[in-house]
């Protein structure tokens, strides 16, 4: 009997560590410095055993520092991935991208995606020309769980260190280990594991994919929203700043529980007062900013527990609905 054809799918280039190329196998450090980058073919020539897990279909979106992977490459990613998946034949989606805005990029896809078929973004924290190099078993992995029908109606995965997390809690953590993709208090949800399984032991819950009322099909832009940030003896400089530049939208960065000095929310009253609407954030980490007096009598929004750079992701698409503030605060809830 002729076993069946293994699944398609499609592997996406955007650059980041995983495509450097270093100057050495000890480079660890300087890799990035010459611009050298290998193509997503190339990358997976240097990986046959894929040969073993999927049939695979290879694009070179960009080919850059994560940092410039911007809003409006979101956007044409997203288009590309939604025309991609409609496709009968795709199994799922698999996306290299640089890890120091890769959880921005996810969570974006997470609410803009229109299928339950896998998608999944990876990186690496060391190239693949380094000795001991995580790329090589990332963008494994990363195919493995993209071509795995369980995989499948969980919103868009990211996985690396053999761990596999929800785009909407993921944030990277340090600056250099292999285990720097966190998602703090709830944890990862599953395993792509040595023994060649795709494991998973739980599900997200906010909505995302198919179930979002996002829809960014027509969209050339998107809003323009900022992040200003608070600390010790912060004043209102950067938030009346930032409101002047004319951004849509303003997160604030706050400190524990979303709070911050006085001259710092002042400002951010001001700037919900002008019709621009505030979410507060919280830089802690974990837990969430709930809806005390403190802000909700200012007319600010709570982001629940989205990091500020998520939040951010967040209230770009809500603004492409709404500018009413208490619907923009169910939107926070929601996803």
């Amino acid at each position: 009997m002729t076993p069946p054809d293994k699944p398609l799918v499609c592997v996406i280039g955007t650059g980041g560590s995983i495509s450097c190329i270093g100057g050495s196998r000890t480079d660890f450090l300087n890799y990035g410095y010459a611009d050298a980058h290998y193509t997503i073919d190339e990358m997976l020539s240097r990986v046959p055993e894929i040969a073993d897990i999927a049939r695979v279909r290879a694009e070179q979106y960009a080919n850059v520092y994560s940092g410039d992977m911007g809003p409006g490459d979101w956007l044409g990613l997203a288009r590309r991935v939604n025309a991609i998946l409609r496709e009968k034949d795709t199994a799922g989606v698999a996306i290299t991208h640089g890890t120091a805005t890769l959880e921005e990029t996810a969570y974006f896809l997470n609410l803009t995606v229109k299928s339950d078929k896998p998608v999944v973004l990876t990186g690496a924290m060391r190239p693949m020309t380094a000795m001991s190099n995580d790329a090589e078993v990332n963008l494994l992995d990363c195919i493995r769980v993209a071509a795995s029908p369980v995989a499948a109606g969980r919103g868009v995965l990211v996985v690396l260190n053999n761990e596999i997390q929800a785009a909407r809690d993921v944030r990277k953590s340090s600056t250099s280990r292999l285990e720097t993709f966190r998602s703090g208090d709830l944890g990862f949800l599953g395993y792509a594991d040595s023994d060649g399984r795709v494991v998973f032991y739980r599900s997200p819950d906010r909505v995302h994919t198919v179930r979002s009322e996002f829809d960014v099909e027509a969209a050339r832009e998107l809003p323009r929203v900022d992040i200003a940030t608070a600390y010790a003896g912060a004043d209102g400089t950067a938030v009346r700043a930032l409101a002047q530049a004319g951004c849509a939208g303003l997160v604030a960065g706050g400190i524990g529980s979303g709070g911050a000095p006085r001259g710092f929310m002042e400002a951010l009253s001001e700037t919900a007062r002008q019709g621009v609407p505030v979410v507060v954030a919280s830089q802690a980490g974990t837990g969430r900013v709930m809806a005390r007096k403190a802000l909700t009598e200012r007319g600010l929004i709570v982001a629940d527990d989205l990091m500020p750079r998520k939040a951010r992701v967040l209230l770009m698409l809500a603004l492409t609905r709404t500018r009413e503030p208490s619907e923009i605060q169910r939107i926070m809830g929601v996803y």
